[in-house]
């Protein structure tokens, strides 16, 4: 591994882990103005990723993604949520759940806008831009041209469209115990609920296994299109 590829694990990294603290914030802060108390209480309203890791899901299986080659995906620890504090409990419990992945979409959005800022205002800026996209597709490209200085901001800027839109995409497939579950849960009998939750690790296990194909249906379609808006825009 050389040093190229060292420093682009780093922003992967980094990205991955501020990624992980707006989510769960974004759980704690919505669930603290539907009424519930829980997360804010447990310090969970931060943007310190310390406070949101998980060991298996924020450390074993990203770096077994990294390793393997496959998509950069995981999870941090779950938001606490005490759902009798809520005055329409399936409502603000969809609502809940949904503000991580939302959170997630915005990044990307943001990160978009800044990266089209970006390819006008720095000189280079369009090379840049388009040497960060390659780097991050794992396609092969010569970065012993004259990349501007500032080509690590377009760099990082990539990489939180390219993790965020995946980290949106991966949260809301409807597997325990990922942001979809608890979504449709919802509409579930009372004894499917049951079962339901316990599928747990085993689906996610499969989904890590064999769920490639799957996740990439829905997100490389979504990165095209940001893709898209910053070669067009």
């Amino acid at each position: 591994m050389n040093q190229q590829e060292l420093v682009l694990i780093l922003f992967q990294v980094i990205v991955l882990m501020m990624a992980f603290a707006v989510h769960e914030s974004a759980h704690a802060y919505v669930a603290l103005r539907l009424g519930d108390p829980t997360a804010y209480m447990l310090g969970r309203v931060t943007l310190n990723p310390l406070k949101h890791l998980d060991p298996w899901g924020s450390v074993a299986i990203p770096l077994m993604s990294l390793y393997f080659g496959g998509f950069l995906i995981g999870w941090a620890k779950p938001c606490p949520v005490t759902t009798r504090n809520f005055k329409h409990i399936k409502r603000d419990d969809i609502l809940t759940s949904l503000a991580g992945p939302a959170s997630n979409l915005a990044m990307a959005t943001v990160a978009l806008l800044l990266l089209i800022v970006f390819k006008h205002a720095v000189a280079g800026g369009v090379p840049a831009i388009i040497t960060a996209m390659a780097l991050a597709q794992h396609v092969p490209v010569d970065t012993s041209a004259g990349l501007p200085t500032l080509f690590p901001i377009a760099m990082l800027l990539y990489y939180a469209v390219f993790i965020n839109l995946l980290l949106f995409v991966f949260n809301l497939i409807p597997i325990p115990p990922l942001d979809g579950s608890h979504v449709l849960r919802q509409f579930l009998p009372y004894k499917v609920e049951q079962v339901y939750n316990q599928i747990g690790m085993y689906g996610l296990l499969l989904i890590f296994l064999f769920g490639g194909r799957f996740i990439g249906t829905f997100y490389y379609p979504l990165l095209g299109l940001f893709d898209g808006l910053l070669i067009s825009l």
